[in-house]
């Protein structure tokens, strides 16, 4: 019989499973799966109830008792994690404050007790209701999105009333498949039916912009500590992202007054005992800090970038929290003086007719050998059927690189980007996504 401690993910895929395997706590720990990420995220029409009971079911089954349960994926992965803490009298976050992080009217309602002068105006809407666009009380430019959302899915940037109108037939069919499943588990768990029956799901918020950054953090104890600031870059004629950059180039005061924001709205969450990222932009024109929103997770996006910085993937967070215990210090003892996450994207909708060959990602390889890629598609995808995109790209691949600057690191993609050929053949008709 193994003495191991056993730890569960909840959404644990082979990319992944390959981090924490270089992790310190491997030595003492076996990794499994409570639900797989193609499990949790595959089938649209998956009941997250019946996931939750399979979940259980497998936690049940391990010898030696379960010592931990976590997820590094947003929805359900969080929830479910949470839902399964519980149960096994596990450590981790509240279901209650993790949910006052993944609803994002429910957020903004309790950030504003506390933080009103670095969120942006916000209101509620039916997206079925056919004079929304009337009651919303925001003057154009605003933003959209559903009440429960990830990685900017049906999120949209509103210019005027002919646009609001075309995106409203997508987010009608498509906002469902989020929200309802959302809304299911709320009621559930017995959350406030003034937030579980009301008829508005989609969120329209006022413009914010700036420098975009993400803080890496944990609840602890009662502590809020923040370890690490990563740069998140736009495409320079798009709302997609280009890259994720580690550490941040914004001056430490700017990062200081974001801690000191994030601290007082986790503590207003009542969350304890988790990892969080928190999205931010810089105003440099203001001098303001906004708030985007709080993720009650560790992004996976970013656990390369800390292993190739600090020596060792901010996931070594995660699974001490999961164990009850208080992270250890992330040092700076990593190979490399900056890293960034690249991602590959096409901007139209088709069919992938071709991608990269073994053969040149293996002489990649062999030039950079402490580059990984990750490829999002094969031959034959329908890039408008790719799940949890953006509303303005889709991801054809992940490409994570270490260098001794910015310019080492932007050299280095443009050489990937010579062997990560893809070829698409559009589609005749371009598409909403």
């Amino acid at each position: 019989m193994s003495d191991k401690k056993n730890v569960f993910f909840v959404g644990l895929d082979p990319f992944n499973l390959e981090t924490l395997r270089t992790l310190p706590q491997a030595a003492e720990c076996e990794f499994h799966s409570a639900l797989s990420l193609a499990e949790m995220r595959d089938d649209p029409e998956a009941d997250i109830l019946s996931m939750i009971e399979t979940a259980a079911e497998r936690m049940s089954c391990v010898e030696g008792g379960v010592d931990g349960v976590t997820s590094f994926f947003d929805f359900p992965g969080t929830i479910i994690a949470s839902i399964l803490a519980n149960r096994f009298d596990l450590p981790g976050p509240s279901l209650e404050s993790l949910l006052k992080c993944e609803h994002k009217y429910w957020g903004r309602l309790e950030q504003q007790k506390v933080a009103a002068d670095s969120i942006p105006a916000f209101q509620v809407f039916d997206p079925a209701d056919p004079d929304a666009y009337q009651k919303i009380d925001l003057l154009p430019p605003f933003w959209i999105k559903p009440i429960k959302s990830f990685r900017s899915y049906l999120a949209y940037a509103i210019q005027d009333e002919k646009q609001f109108n075309e995106v409203m037939e997508v987010c009608r069919s498509k906002g469902p498949e989020i929200v309802e499943p959302f809304k299911t588990l709320l009621r559930a768990y017995d959350m406030p039916p003034e937030l579980t029956e009301m008829p508005e799901t989609f969120l329209a918020e006022s413009t914010i912009s700036g420098a975009q950054c993400t803080l890496e953090g944990y609840a602890f104890q009662g502590r809020i500590v923040t370890y690490g600031v990563v740069d998140s870059v736009r495409d320079p004629d798009s709302s997609s992202f280009s890259r994720y950059e580690y550490p941040s180039l914004l001056p430490l005061e700017v990062q200081h007054r974001m801690m000191d924001v994030v601290r007082a709205v986790m503590q207003q969450f009542g969350y304890e005992h988790g990892p969080f990222n928190a999205e931010f932009f810089y105003d440099q024109t203001n001098d303001n800090v906004w708030l985007l929103e709080i993720n009650p997770r560790a992004s996976q996006s970013h656990a390369d970038l800390f292993l190739k910085v600090n020596g060792i993937s901010h996931l070594s967070v995660v699974i001490d929290l999961a164990l009850g215990r208080k992270p250890r210090t992330l040092a700076r003892e990593g190979k490399w003086n900056v890293a960034a996450h690249f991602f590959t994207r096409a901007y139209q909708p088709g069919t992938v007719a071709r991608v990269p060959t073994d053969v040149a990602l293996q002489l990649l390889k062999k030039r950079q050998p402490d580059t990984r890629i990750q490829i999002s598609v094969e031959k034959g995808t329908s890039l408008a059927d790719l799940p949890n995109q953006d509303s303005y790209s889709f991801e054809l691949a992940s490409v994570y690189i270490g260098g001794r600057d910015r310019m080492d690191i932007l050299d280095k993609y443009d050489h990937v980007l010579t062997a990560l050929q893809f070829e698409i053949d559009p589609e005749s008709k371009p598409a909403i996504n």
